[in-house]
């Protein structure tokens, strides 16, 4: 989900100049690509370099996904990748399937799989990496485009977190190394109640023992009660959005709403921290997601938590 939010600015540069446009993806990114605005198709598909549990070639179908795109005779191809991450298995697939151009960010010789070879400024974030790479391909940011992660217009989910101010506590995460520990979240519910904040605790179907545990009987739980696009709408009206999961952190982004990221973005934090918005990143952001899934040792403190809140609370009024 991450990378696909991330690279929504870039979306809206290729649709400023393109009449059509698919945003290829892996499943668990395509409700997040269904949220962003100028996307027509989405194409699913699990890449099988590109997961913790990859397909095999067989499995993902890989003449299947070259024929469909054969098909659909398309006239360039964006790719887009964190800097860790070749682009080249992509090329090439997008090259058998005789898409006449294609751009993407290499720090490697592009042989002749990318006709635009775009050099990634060191440290540069994922979202101005990502619109570098369109400009060079010809996909410069429409007039007046700020740049900034975006999604289509929420929901009203006053319903569900009731009325008044809240702030939203995601402690879940899709890999369990980034979630952050169950005890210290119900402390910060706790010391966020105390401080006269009202607490909402989202997470997805799989997380409604960790939200109720995290919950207690403070807060609202609304784990396993929102999809993403219910999300949105519930993160766009918070105050700030407390989240360990990258997910979560760049969707509340996309919603224009502080952040304070609690754990590993996945990546360098300067790089992948919430974009364009007031954030606060506590906890080892810098460290690689541990093997053994285990949470880092140097995350963040319910203290720490509560008066990051309180400082974005105070910048943005």
């Amino acid at each position: 989900m991450s990378g696909v939010l991330l690279a929504g600015p870039a979306v809206r540069a290729v649709a400023a100049r393109a009449a059509h446009v698919t945003m290829l993806c892996a499943p668990r990114g395509a409700s997040a690509a269904a949220l962003l605005p100028h996307v027509d198709e989405v194409l699913v598909w699990e890449a099988p370099w590109s997961s913790a549990r990859p397909p095999t070639v067989q499995e993902a179908d890989v003449e299947g996904l070259v024929g469909r795109m054969r098909d659909a005779a398309y006239d360039a191809a964006l790719v887009v990748a964190p800097a860790e991450q070749s682009p080249l298995p992509l090329a090439l697939l997008l090259r058998m399937a005789h898409v006449p151009r294609i751009g993407a960010p290499l720090t490697e010789p592009p042989g002749s799989l990318v006709d635009v070879p775009h050099r990634r400024v060191p440290g540069r974030h994922d979202v101005e990496a990502a619109l570098d790479t369109a400009a060079a391909l010809g996909f410069p940011p429409g007039a007046g485009d700020d740049g900034r992660l975006r999604v289509l217009p929420a929901p009203d989910t006053t319903a569900l977190t009731g009325n008044g101010p809240y702030v939203v506590l995601h402690p879940g995460a899709a890999a369990h190394a980034r979630a952050w520990d169950a005890g210290r979240a119900a402390e910060a519910v706790v010391l966020l109640a105390d401080a006269g904040h009202r607490v909402v605790v989202t997470g997805g179907p799989r997380e409604t023992a960790l939200t109720r545990k995290v919950s207690g009987d403070t807060a609202v739980d609304l784990g396993g009660r929102t999809d993403l696009r219910t999300l949105s709408g519930v993160l766009r009206a918070a105050d700030v959005v407390v989240a360990g999961d990258p997910g979560p952190a760049h969707l509340a982004a996309a919603c224009a709403t502080p952040v304070v990221s609690v754990g590993s973005p996945g990546g360098s934090a300067e790089r992948r921290s919430p974009y364009g918005v007031p954030a606060v990143l506590l906890g080892g952001q810098e460290a690689p997601v541990p093997a053994t899934g285990r949470s880092a040792p140097d995350e963040a403190l319910p203290d720490d938590v509560l008066r990051a809140v309180q400082k974005l609370m105070k910048e943005s009024r």
